[in-house]
């Protein structure tokens, strides 16, 4: 609160006017008013942390070999609009194929391209995201979302091949 200190007149001067002191104010409540917002600040950017998920990239050198069995590549084109096949581009175990995004397009065709991997082989299936310069970075956060959702475990990005873009031309996606 605002306080005032007025002296008590001395007996030896003159009575008249007095000096007043000029009034002090208390600033408790703006400190504690500082340290309340510094607090609510500290405490939201602590509990907003962001959300990533780990991506595995391969390793420049020589990447390991994994079966073509159980290789699932998706091609990422235009139009939010994806390939996928199963095995080599050359000769594919289940043919390529158009899908989009969402329940009924790239998660049903990953749910059953795992479930044909583990069913044949026995072994967890890897995929491999091919985007194209014709993508979007949305639709490449949105593929990984959707690999995620399916808890498919093994995944990587790497370039995408002439062989792959003459498939997304065929197909009129690129």
């Amino acid at each position: 609160m605002a306080e005032m200190n007025v002296a008590a007149s001395k007996s030896g001067r003159r009575p008249g006017r007095s000096r007043m002191a000029p009034p002090r104010v208390d600033l408790t409540a703006m400190v504690d008013l500082a340290f309340l917002l510094i607090t609510f600040f500290i405490m939201t950017t602590t509990l907003n942390k962001p959300k990533i998920m780990p991506i595995a990239m391969p390793v420049a050198d020589a990447p390991g070999p994994v079966a073509a069995s159980r290789t699932m590549t998706v091609c990422l084109g235009k139009d939010n609009k994806v390939v996928w096949y199963l095995g080599l581009a050359e000769k594919p175990i289940l043919a390529p194929s158009v899908a989009g995004y969402g329940q009924g397009g790239i998660r049903r065709a990953l749910l059953e391209a795992k479930a044909y991997v583990q069913k044949t082989t026995g072994k967890t299936m890897m995929v491999i995201v091919k985007p194209a310069d014709s993508s979007k970075y949305e639709n490449l956060v949105t593929t990984f979302d959707e690999l995620d959702i399916t808890k498919v475990p093994s995944y990587a990005i790497a370039d995408i091949s002439p062989t792959d873009i003459e498939l997304l031309k065929q197909k009129g996606i690129y």
